[in-house]
């Protein structure tokens, strides 16, 4: 009985947090992207692809400095956003970037994109530059 009792509270305590993610599909990304004033669609949905495999929630291993990367863009701890409050460059909870409304996510994303171009994800630099996905069947 307790067993199963505790069975139920775990579920519980699970469920409303996995209702927060989202996995994107490529065409459903580029639409929100666009929405957000991306133009060069095909490389941000292959960094998001290469990166997250399309999921709002990921969060990466633990880096050899010890942060982490977070999100559907992977967006560094250690610079970028503060766990349990706001802060980083993005001035951000780390957090936030792990839900279904990736808005705060693209903003950051950006930001890094200005400073540094997509080279600074590594997925992007071992997987999109060599082939780019193909959303010509998308309706954006």
């Amino acid at each position: 009985m307790y067993r199963l009792l505790a069975l139920v509270v775990a579920v519980l305590l699970v469920t409303p947090h996995a209702s927060l993610a989202k996995k994107f599909t490529r065409c459903g990304l580029a639409k929100e992207l666009k929405k957000h004033g991306i133009k060069d669609l095909r490389n941000w949905v292959c960094l998001a692809e290469s990166e997250s495999g399309l999921n709002s929630n990921v969060v990466g291993s633990v880096n050899r400095d010890g942060s982490l990367d977070n999100g559907i863009f992977q967006i560094n701890n250690r610079y970028w956003c503060k766990n349990g409050r706001k802060g980083g460059d993005c001035n951000i909870k780390c957090e936030d970037l792990k839900n279904d409304n990736i808005a705060d996510d693209i903003g950051c994303a950006k930001k890094i994109y200005k400073r540094h171009g997509f080279n600074a994800w590594y997925g992007w630099r071992s997987k999109c530059q060599s082939g780019l996905p193909d959303l010509s069947k998308c309706r954006i």
